[in-house]
């Protein structure tokens, strides 16, 4: 009965979990699968922020990368709540916390990893294909009117421009300059190796992670937080908001097409 008296005077602490995995993108969802996006993950990150007698929150992060965009109104949604609660902020990674999945748990006071896990990829890339020889042999053209010279860029049905080129690398170092000062707020002294190496677009296992400074160590959720909060803190989940019923049945066009973009991603880590 003391022990059970005490258990209700004195309740468990709780660590709220956030589960930030899969493409970050602002697209619709394919066969029950969304996409990370601040539209489905703001109410989450709010409500964990909000629990009672909270001790900390855990981002488990399990992402190779998407839009800069929202990875960006994710972490500042993340920090916001975090500052304004003074509650410490852990990153979980998973299998993979690469390009905009790092800049996620870089939204963390502390990141920690597998031995296995694969983090970095500190870098912008832009991919496509170009058709303008296959157009040419099969006898089709091209019908394209702007109001404006520079409307269009990188036309997959003309050969390539210089200018184009020019104008997506400017775009893409603005962004890649962002995303390093982002990880120097984030991390700071913390990193140990020339930022040429850890810039450069490269990712690395979690140990070598780890060594470099991008992690703070390996560490599993439970076993972390229950050494840390005791073994009766207790976990609350909060996963994103679900669409439609529609959207787990019926693919779009665009939803195949943003399936096939999420297994590129992907594999561009090796998985």
């Amino acid at each position: 009965m003391p022990n059970l008296i005490a258990r209700i005077l004195s309740p468990p602490p709780v660590v709220a979990v956030i589960p930030l995995a899969g493409v970050i993108a602002p697209r619709a969802a394919v066969f029950g699968r969304q996409p990370l996006a601040i539209e489905t993950l703001g109410p989450s990150i709010s409500r964990a922020f909000a629990v009672r007698r909270l001790a900390g929150v855990a981002l488990v992060v399990n992402s190779p990368g998407g839009s800069a965009a929202q990875s960006a109104l994710i972490a500042a949604r993340i920090r916001q709540h975090a500052e304004e609660k003074k509650v410490p902020v852990t990153a979980f990674v998973e299998d993979v916390a690469a390009s905009g999945g790092y800049w996620l748990a870089c939204a963390a006071d502390e990141i920690l990893c597998l031995e296995p896990s694969i983090l970095g990829s500190i870098g912008v890339i832009s991919t496509g294909f170009g058709f303008a020889g296959l157009m040419e042999r099969i006898g089709v053209e091209r019908r394209l009117y702007t109001a404006g010279e520079r409307k269009s860029l990188l036309d997959p049905f003309r050969p390539t421009r210089e200018e184009d080129v020019a104008r997506l690398r400017g775009i893409q170092e603005a962004l890649h300059a962002r995303f390093k000062a982002w990880v120097r707020e984030r991390r700071g002294a913390k990193l140990t190796a020339d930022e040429a190496e850890l810039f450069s677009g490269e990712f690395w296992a979690g140990e070598r992670a780890v060594a470099l400074g991008l992690a703070d160590g390996i560490g599993e959720l439970r076993a972390t937080m229950r050494a840390r909060h005791g073994e009766r803190v207790r976990f609350a989940v909060f996963g994103r908001q679900r669409r439609g019923w529609w959207s787990r049945f019926l693919p779009t066009p665009e939803g195949l097409i943003a399936a096939a973009e999420e297994r590129a991603a992907w594999a561009r880590v090796g998985l």
